[in-house]
């Protein structure tokens, strides 16, 4: 089977048959077109079998990626990143085996091992300098502080929060439901700040719009009364935290994913267990949970300290 064939068929049977998202879907289409133009411009053909596809072309491609290859905005691509493509070809191989395909077996494909996440996240004193630079006194401040609160509540990931609209948020309850990643429902809660400063801000609007979080600046919409059209975008709410992060004098960068990180690593120094903040992030397995229990230190010392003998 030609690569162009099996890449097609490969992506129809994610989105048919797997039931992926469509941004899965796609992103698994960037990767092996980009390994797919690559292989055609070393090989210097036009087409290619898949079974001609051999643990060396493999060696070589990683070898491209790693030492060569540079984005245009980004540079060289991360560990994590190179990982990316390795990981869409090991699912690319495993569906044409399933085929009945003669092709390269994908745990032949090793991926590189990643040096530990370097975590962002916020000290309660930070948190608070943060929520405090949002000036209260317009719709949008109410608004960017709702978000503040919400993602430090809950823990979402900016893509849910933004898709968020006004029915799905329970304030009597505190809670309300989300699909995450992989389309995994979980329900997730607000704190007592959280729902105070949802309620003013929802409080303060009179529009119709159903999008939980709406923008108010930028190009005005030219289909009337578009819900789509006025919901905030991932973007914008980078932009917002980034601003205040600078108001509130945080010398480090951080994004929506910094709130998420402070809220795991919040539950566990409180006591919290592994497997519950697993839950409330949505994450499928509690390995990708783990990555947060090095930065619970300061609460294993003193755990440490008080229960140890030799420390009596």
């Amino acid at each position: 089977m030609d690569i162009n064939e099996a890449i097609l068929r490969f992506l129809e049977y994610c989105e048919l048959d797997k039931n992926l998202s469509l941004k899965t879907v796609r992103m698994y289409g960037y990767y092996l077109n980009f390994f797919k133009q690559w292989l055609m411009q070393s090989q210097k053909v036009k087409n290619i079998s898949v079974e001609k596809i051999n643990d060396e072309t493999i060696r070589d491609f990683r070898l491209y990626i790693s030492h060569e290859y540079k984005n245009p905005y980004k540079g060289s691509l991360k560990r994590q990143t190179q990982n990316y493509f390795l990981v869409a070809l090991r699912s690319f191989f495993r569906y044409l085996i399933r085929q009945k395909q003669p092709v390269l077996a994908p745990e032949m494909i090793d991926l590189g091992k990643s040096r530990d996440r370097n975590l962002k996240f916020l000290q309660p004193i930070e948190l608070e300098k943060l929520f405090a630079s949002v000036d209260l006194k317009d719709k949008a401040g109410l608004r960017d502080r709702a978000i503040l609160e919400v993602l430090f509540s809950t823990g979402l990931r900016v893509s849910e929060l933004v898709a968020l609209n006004r029915e799905q948020i329970n304030l009597d309850r505190g809670e309300f439901g989300v699909i995450g990643k992989g389309g995994k429902a979980r329900v997730v809660f607000l704190s007592k700040h959280a729902k105070e400063r949802l309620q003013k801000y929802l409080g303060s609007r009179t529009d119709p719009y159903q999008p939980l979080f709406i923008r108010y600046s930028g190009p005005k919409v030219k289909t009337g009364l578009s819900n789509e059209g006025f919901r905030l975008s991932v973007r914008s709410v980078e932009r917002m935290i980034d601003k205040y992060r600078k108001v509130a004098g945080i010398l480090f960068r951080i994004g929506p994913h910094a709130l998420r990180h402070s809220f795991a690593t919040d539950l566990l120094n409180h006591g919290a267990d592994l497997r519950s903040v697993q839950e409330m992030l949505g994450h499928k397995n509690i390995a990708t949970t783990q990555v947060y229990t090095h930065v619970t230190d300061l609460r294993l010392r003193q755990v440490h300290e008080k229960y140890h003998s030799g420390n009596r």
